[in-house]
């Protein structure tokens, strides 16, 4: 059985107060910075730390429920408690558990719960527009949504192949299989830090889970045709894009955000990437010198992400009814916009990393709508209960005059 240190459960408190109360604070870069500053813990508390990290961003409202407390910077070792019970781990005799009412919580664990919002620890308004708009089995996606992520690597074929990178993996100790139907997905088998391996190192890989991998094939690019990606960010798809077309040709990665432009540029350099040319949306003039120009055009859009949340958990708690009527109207605007960058007889993919049709199929039908100008060609929705891997919705429009 696991023996917990103290200094491990404040640790815990520390990281989940810092990622549900202070402003700004992501998950990702909480647990990074709190791992990174406890250097004295061994592999395994690191693992308990991660893990239940985790665990109680996304079961949230279950714990919640089973304590009797809501998540507050007061009660959160009570969260951390109620955790621990149910994981049927013994809480030690830490100053942090001394008023914690252990039979009270165990009796609670019998309970039925009130709604399927606290049942698979959503917001009660997420639960509201996921029945409107997947239907009565919306929970299955939650379902699948509330299982974690599996690590999957992508080859980077600009420099070997997934076949070889498993072979030379091997000879680092790191555990990796074949994804049917995803030609250069690598799964890690088992919870390894990859970027610390030599691999790594020389850009023989990236991080991309196999959902996000099938849009970069979609977008179907031939290497000498000139690809804009237009919401580049740090440029997973956009590294992907140039391996695809064999770093022939001329992608030019936009995005609003310079300091995401750099990270795209150094993970280009290890890359071996050399066909990608970087540029910050300063202005409306930035895309209409862009115009008629493009052979393929990606809008990777932003989204609720509510299709990534079981890497992501932390978002179903930052997300609102407000952020989502906001992001209908960036959509439409993204996609009306660049649009424009299409040559004739070119290809623009939509995709977002969202499972919901308000974001995906409406978004492009209201386009086509006003846009007699492009056809639909084909759109794939992948859904987490099906794939097992994140939720993505992609499609392909043709400009035919």
């Amino acid at each position: 059985m696991k023996i917990l240190h103290r200094n491990l459960i404040q640790g815990l408190e520390k990281a989940l107060k810092e990622s549900f109360f202070e402003p700004n604070k992501y998950a990702d870069k909480v647990l990074e910075r709190t791992l990174k500053h406890n250097k004295k813990w061994g592999s395994k508390d690191r693992s308990f730390i991660s893990e239940s990290f985790y665990d109680i961003i996304r079961w949230k409202r279950k714990l919640e429920f089973y304590a009797n407390k809501k998540m507050a910077p007061d009660n959160i070792n009570s969260i951390i408690a109620t955790y621990l019970l149910l994981k049927k781990i013994e809480l030690p005799l830490f100053p942090e558990f001394e008023k914690i009412y252990k039979k009270k919580i165990k009796d609670r664990f019998k309970l039925a719960f009130p709604s399927k919002a606290i049942e698979y620890s959503i917001p009660d308004w997420m639960q509201t527009l996921m029945k409107e708009e997947l239907g009565e089995n919306w929970y299955k996606e939650m379902k699948a949504l509330n299982i974690p992520a599996s690590t999957i690597l992508r080859a980077n074929t600009l420099k070997t192949t997934a076949e070889d990178l498993k072979n030379i993996l091997s000879e680092e100790q790191i555990s990796v299989d074949f994804i049917k139907g995803y030609k250069d997905a690598l799964i890690l088998e088992y919870k390894e830090n990859v970027f610390k391996t030599q691999a790594f190192k020389d850009g023989l890989f990236e991080i991309q889970d196999a959902s996000s991998q099938l849009v970069g094939q979609f977008l179907n690019p031939k290497p000498g045709m000139r690809v804009i990606d237009s919401c580049a960010g740090a440029g997973g798809k956009t590294l992907q894009l140039a391996a695809l077309m064999q770093n022939k040709g001329h992608i030019i990665a936009l995005d609003i955000h310079e300091w995401k432009l750099q990270t795209l540029k150094q993970r280009a350099r290890r890359n071996g990437a050399h066909n990608i040319q970087t540029k910050v949306i300063e202005d409306s003039k930035t895309l209409k010198r862009l115009e008629n120009t493009a052979d393929r055009v990606l809008i990777d859009a932003p989204c609720s992400g509510i299709g990534v949340l079981r890497r992501n958990p932390d978002a179903k708690w930052k997300l609102t009814p407000e952020f989502m009527e906001r992001i209908y109207k960036e959509q439409r605007e993204i996609l009306q916009n660049n649009s424009k960058l299409v040559k004739n007889g070119g290809i623009m993919v939509y995709a977002t990393c969202s499972i919901m049709p308000s974001e995906n199929t409406k978004q492009v039908l209201n386009f086509l709508e006003n846009n007699k100008n492009f056809k639909l060609e084909e759109e794939v929705s992948i859904l987490p209960s099906k794939s097992n891997f994140d939720g993505f919705y992609m499609a392909k429009l043709v400009r035919i005059s």
